[in-house]
């Protein structure tokens, strides 16, 4: 009976790393004095040597070949890496004019959640069930994430008008060059002989993956419970967020739809663009935002949109990858 609810709730987007992130904020707003600046863990060193991990092993995971073979196919790669770091903050930003329905704190999530790279797994696993092109999918989710390095923090800058003060772009880009691209690039130099080696195990490091992230989560909202950051807000501010949210899916989706159309893409190229240029990442979001936003109370706010998007996008996104892969091309 177990079992066939983790299956059920798995092939609609809600697995294991999902429920670990909910568990994660109770636990925080249970006992926010173990994850906050005053506990006695040192939670700042576990967290940024789990980063480091975190993206070395993922640079191992990249295979140079297939980066290089995927440079073929531009128009495709132009118009995913468009819709996420152009098409997605200006609509976001234009939409933000004209929803007055939004509390202003949480604008800045949804600013933020609109500059962020692809998700990497997500994306992949969706263009596969739904038949799409899968060596282009990894492509665009790979580069997404190394672009999403400079592209966030500079639209932050731009569109957020500087963060907790002035955002010094220049020192961030140092900041997230050395947490994950020095990593990364290492991680892919290693790639020829460590890869081999490592093969049989790196499905298992994802774990590893997903319990910095939960680390970073709940530490974030530990420090925003002991501020008491989210008593004044009533639910119905937050399920006016995830309809918000639901709705940006929907329309970015629509969009990317007509385009790929427009562009004359194959069924596998167009199931390709609207997964991996709707997506966003919330690995990249906790992590980048951990350096742009100093403050864990604050950056527990900011990653409230960044969730519920998330949440959204793999529910409704497995859905529609079902969809595709039963529909025939």
């Amino acid at each position: 009976m177990r079992l066939k609810l983790f299956q059920t709730l798995s092939k609609v987007g809600i697995n294991g790393f999902l429920l670990g992130i909910f568990f994660s904020i109770a636990l925080a707003s249970w006992f926010p004095e173990i994850g906050s600046e005053q506990a006695v863990i040192p939670w700042k060193p576990i967290i940024n040597v789990g980063i480091a991990l975190l993206f070395f092993f993922y640079g191992v995971k990249l295979n140079p070949e297939q980066l290089k073979a995927g440079l073929s196919n531009w128009k495709l790669h132009l118009l995913i890496q468009s819709a996420t770091f152009l098409l997605f903050p200006v609509l976001v930003w234009a939409l933000m004019k004209f929803i007055p329905w939004i509390d202003e704190d949480f604008k800045l999530g949804i600013i933020y959640l609109s500059v962020l790279p692809s998700t990497v797994s997500a994306s992949v696993v969706m263009v596969s069930i739904a038949g799409g092109n899968l060596p282009a999918a990894i492509f665009n989710a790979s580069i997404s994430s190394l672009l999403g390095v400079i592209f966030t923090p500079a639209w932050m800058g731009v569109m957020a008008g500087g963060v907790e003060g002035e955002l010094d772009f220049w020192s961030t880009l140092g900041e997230l060059s050395l947490k994950v691209i020095l990593p990364v690039c290492l991680g892919i130099l290693s790639h020829g002989w460590l890869f081999p080696k490592l093969k049989g195990v790196l499905l298992k490091l994802k774990y590893v993956d997903q319990s910095v992230i939960m680390i970073i989560v709940f530490t974030s909202f530990a420090e925003s419970f002991a501020q008491h950051i989210f008593s004044s807000y009533e639910i119905s501010s937050l399920v006016l967020v995830a309809m918000t949210m639901l709705g940006i899916f929907i329309l970015v989706m629509a969009i990317l739809e007509v385009l790929s159309r427009t562009l004359g893409f194959s069924f596998k190229d167009r199931v390709t663009t609207l997964f991996c240029g709707s997506k966003k990442s919330l690995v990249h979001g906790v992590v980048i935002g951990k350096v742009i936003f100093p403050n864990p109370a604050v950056l527990g706010l900011v990653l409230l949109p960044v969730m519920l998007y998330h949440i959204q996008q793999l529910i409704f996104g497995s859905m529609l990858a079902g969809y595709f892969g039963r529909k025939p091309n």
